[in-house]
């Protein structure tokens, strides 16, 4: 199922946002943290165009019974715009979103691998999920929803205040990014039908912001 998780000028900002960083991760004023655990100085940068292409793209996994299906409708949000896809069911159609949830979740787990853990990983981890869970809204014809922005900060600054400087950055990635698609996805999962959403997608609409937030923060912090 090919279709964005925002409407085309916000994708567009996302983009010129990534674009911004790329001469300052190429001089090596960014990313050193990253580059300790195995990432070329690049890499983030390229992981964020991915994020960015692969929101386009959801992979379905289920379907659930749900009512009064909204199609083809504009969706408002938190101040942002979606416009609900058009499906041939009668279900809504629960995806996982590449973007948003598959690739987050790959570098997670990569990280996670090279870096040492330390009680403040899980801490931030726990804290951000607990925040977006409570932050999170069901959003008729879209699923659940959450403010951009919030999430992001408290994984920078709960990083910033719990975990040593070498692992502030990938720690407020980890966070930023399980964290809501734990706190505001998953625990969330049993709403979804009663919401009329043609499509619920995990990291996708709702959420998508919030994650590639996460990774710009946490590229500024490394």
């Amino acid at each position: 199922m090919f279709f964005p998780p925002l409407i085309f000028l916000l994708m567009l900002f996302f983009l010129i946002i990534a674009l911004v960083l790329l001469p300052f991760l190429m001089v090596g004023m960014m990313g050193t943290a990253f580059i300790k655990l195995g990432l070329p100085p690049t890499s983030m940068f390229w992981l964020l165009i991915l994020t960015l292409v692969g929101s386009m793209i959801n992979i379905p996994i289920r379907e659930i019974e749900s009512h009064n299906l909204v199609k083809d409708q504009m969706v408002s949000f938190f101040g942002m715009r979606y416009r609900a896809p058009v499906v041939r069911t009668h279900k809504t159609v629960l995806a996982v979103n590449v973007g948003g949830a598959v690739i987050p979740a790959l570098l997670s787990i990569y990280l996670l691998t090279k870096m040492e853990i330390t009680l403040g990983v899980p801490l931030v981890v726990g804290l951000v999920a607990l925040v977006s869970n409570r932050l999170a809204r069901p959003v008729r014809g879209l699923g659940i929803a959450l403010p951009g922005l919030i999430p992001p900060v408290v994984a920078a600054l709960g990083a910033y205040l719990f975990c040593p400087p070498e692992l502030r950055a990938p720690t407020a990635y980890i966070a930023g990014t399980m964290g809501i698609l734990v706190g505001a996805d998953l625990l969330k999962l049993n709403e979804i039908g009663q919401l009329g959403a043609p499509v619920a997608s995990i990291g996708g609409a709702g959420t998508f912001d919030a994650i590639f937030l996460s990774g710009i923060i946490a590229v500024l912090l490394s």
